[in-house]
């Protein structure tokens, strides 16, 4: 009876960690003196929001908190639950005191659902953790945002997935009885798309459908077992990255047609339209920038269409946006200025700013000098003076190379009039 009660849970449920030690990958934050380990212990653990792909541990984490922590643990999910469910558990905590609110999905809450439970965070009746796959600088408002620490999850390397197959192997109380070797894994590796959950699934898939108590994994195996029951386009799982990255790619490379197809493969998948309209919105900026400026207007254009007028009739504006992106002249020079300013302000950040451009809006400052000897722009011919905006340690640094493009060969053209040569364009 006992042998029954264990083969209905799941192999997946049954390897989930309890404490951080036994957690797989994600050592940034849950390491020896990172900063999960630090906020348990300081027993002032704030709202949180775990960022990542699916199957690296963001239900898992949860739960240790939960059980490190000691706090009255409640799940909703975002897809199940709404404004009423939020409200009852906020009730509670008013009744009992602090409770730990985990939220799976929670970018699927939309703003009202959201905004329900910022009140109950700010006094501290409850301690959200949310979970998403999606950008939370898109997907959560700005008030809830402002109020958790935001936590990204990596992907799991090859050696923590193959660590979880070895431990299944050894220490589950059902496969450990059965003479299992992992001669190949790597079209378990594959399959599972770095999902943690997805791995141990397939494992259990293979291990079952074996007869024979001695079973040896072999890539053949795994696929002759596994991969005809594998659905076209898992929006989860592996595809939803694989395509993505694929569409992303063709756009860059300039191929219509490879563009079009990926993107197909999305909308037949199911994909959600806005998803692929706010990945086309940052390669626009990213990889063609100042190149054909127009491509930004054209794909925000496209993400409020797509945002109003959804499937099926958005296809052609997710179509049209995508093939300009992808036949528009590239440039990524934006993309490498912003890094090397962030990396030299790492470097020199606390650069005072020079005195002659800096804001005076009372009359001790104007005496101090604050904006004395600004020349105003517009004074001039051109509207534009040589006058030095830069800290003076790192005058004259260039940071932002036009590039090789007719819009912005025509910039550095403008740019050497107008400073002689100064920043070497």
């Amino acid at each position: 009876m006992e042998r029954l009660k264990q083969d209905t849970v799941p192999l997946a449920e049954r390897m989930r960690p309890a404490t951080l030690d036994e957690f797989a990958g994600q050592q940034h934050l849950v390491g020896k003196g990172k900063v999960l380990r630090i906020v348990m212990k300081s027993g002032n653990l704030p709202s949180i929001i775990f960022w990542g792909p699916p199957g690296v541990g963001k239900t898992t984490l949860a739960n240790i908190i939960a059980k490190e922590t000691g706090k009255t643990f409640i799940t909703l999910s975002a897809i199940s639950s709404g404004v009423k469910e939020v409200r009852e558990v906020i009730e509670l905590a008013k009744k009992q005191g602090s409770i730990l609110l985990f939220i799976d999905e929670i970018h699927r809450f939309n703003k009202a659902q959201q905004d329900s439970l910022l009140g109950a965070v700010e006094k501290g009746h409850i301690t959200l953790i949310g979970a998403t796959t999606e950008n939370p600088s898109f997907e959560i408002i700005s008030a809830l945002l402002s109020r958790c620490q935001v936590y990204i999850l990596k992907e799991l390397t090859k050696e923590d997935l193959l660590g979880l197959l070895n431990r299944a192997i050894t220490n589950d109380t059902l496969l450990s009885k059965r003479q299992i070797e992992l001669r190949e894994t790597d079209a378990l590796l594959r399959l599972s798309g770095g999902d943690a959950r997805k791995l141990l699934s397939l494992l259990e898939i293979i291990v079952n459908a074996v007869e024979k108590e001695k079973v040896e994994i072999t890539d053949e195996l795994v696929v002759s077992t596994v991969q005809k029951k594998m659905a076209l386009y898992d929006k989860s799982g592996e595809q939803h990255y694989d395509i993505i990255s694929a569409f992303i790619k063709s756009m860059r490379g300039s191929d219509p047609n490879a563009t079009v197809y990926w993107l197909a493969r999305m909308i037949e998948g199911g994909e959600d339209p806005l998803f692929i309209a706010r990945r086309m919105l940052i390669l626009a900026s990213e990889d063609i920038g100042n190149a054909n400026p127009n491509a930004l207007l054209l794909a925000t254009s496209c993400f409020q269409a797509v945002n109003v007028i959804g499937y099926p009739e958005c296809d052609l504006i997710l179509s049209q946006t995508a093939i300009y992106l992808a036949t528009s002249p590239k440039s990524n020079a934006s993309y490498i200025a912003i890094n090397k300013a962030k990396e030299l302000v790492k470097q020199t950040g606390d650069l005072s700013v020079p005195i002659g451009i800096r804001n005076a809006p009372t009359g001790l400052m104007k005496q101090l000098g604050y904006g004395s000897g600004y020349k105003y722009a517009h004074d001039y011919e051109g509207n534009f003076t040589q006058e030095e905006f830069l800290p003076e340690k790192i005058r004259s640094q260039i940071l932002y190379e036009p590039g090789n493009n007719s819009k912005e060969i025509e910039l550095r053209k403008k740019l050497k009039e107008m400073w002689k040569g100064k920043y070497e364009y």
